[in-house]
């Protein structure tokens, strides 16, 4: 029997001048104030790094360039694993704007860990810190 491939869910390290982006849930009850990374499902046919792209289109308003994978696989409910990518705003990309959250925010490395997050992306904090701490006016793996 061949394995099911999981549900992944991408999420996006977007980083600028040494600063992370973080946005706030709006919804659902049990997740709104909670703050997360953008990012959603990867739908069939998609690579992970148009995903992100497309996401941070659909919920930042923003062009991103994609760059490596950033901590490990995070498992989720429901056979869904969550894959995060580090990125940094395109060329010409206009300024973020929320809007399907409640609020957005750039967080610096000693603030990861005080931030609400949701489940998810706490597993990620360490890995997050590390990609904050490598910051050197880019982002690793970028053209």
């Amino acid at each position: 029997m061949e394995a099911v491939a999981p549900v992944v869910i991408v999420g996006t390290a977007i980083v600028r001048g040494g600063l992370l982006l973080a946005q706030q849930r709006a919804y659902p009850a049990q997740d709104a104030g909670l703050w997360e990374l953008p990012g959603g499902r990867v739908e069939p046919g998609e690579s992970d790094a148009d995903a992100v792209r497309r996401e941070c289109a659909e919920e930042l308003g923003v062009r991103v360039a994609v760059g490596e994978r950033v901590g490990a696989d995070v498992p989720l409910p429901g056979g869904k694993v969550l894959r995060v990518y580090a990125a940094t705003f395109a060329d010409g990309s206009p300024e973020p704007h929320a809007v399907e959250h409640r609020a957005l925010r750039w967080v610096a490395a000693p603030e990861l860990a005080a931030v609400e997050w949701l489940p998810a992306d706490v597993v990620l904090v360490p890995a997050l810190a590390e990609l904050l701490r490598g910051y050197s006016g880019g982002v690793t793996g970028l053209p």
